[in-house]
């Protein structure tokens, strides 16, 4: 299967963070998947780092380097895909996140509830 982290989820997998769900973590874990994080997940990360909304390990970057997650760059197609959307979120990070789902065929891995409301979008969390 292939899936996307939303940016909390990745914190926690970089973290090994109690949060994380059992089967998410198996999901993460599992060789035979594809798990990606997209650039909106750094930039959302730098941007609350800078506001001092979110503490950050300082090896992020190598700790990303590191993992065996594959980058998904942001494409024009991403952002247009947002306008589709029912406005049920107003998060724009979250939304580019949710947009890149559909248009890639991607599974978001998520514990944010708002999320979830969107039904045209496979959600693993449990």
């Amino acid at each position: 299967m292939k899936f996307l982290l939303d940016t909390h989820v990745l914190l926690w997998c970089l973290m090994d963070d109690i949060n994380l769900s059992k089967i998410a973590r198996e999901k993460v874990c599992d060789e035979n998947n594809i798990v990606m994080v997209s650039a909106v997940s750094t930039w959302e990360i730098i941007i609350k780092k800078n506001l001092g909304k979110l503490e950050v390990p300082g090896d992020l970057e190598p700790a990303l380097v590191k993992s065996r997650f594959i980058f998904l760059p942001v494409y024009v197609s991403h952002t247009l895909a947002v306008e589709s959307l029912p406005f049920i979120h107003a998060d724009p990070f979250d939304r580019l996140l949710i947009a890149q789902c559909k248009v890639e065929g991607l599974t978001l891995i998520t514990h944010d509830k708002n999320i979830m409301k969107y039904d045209d979008i496979s959600i693993l969390w449990k």
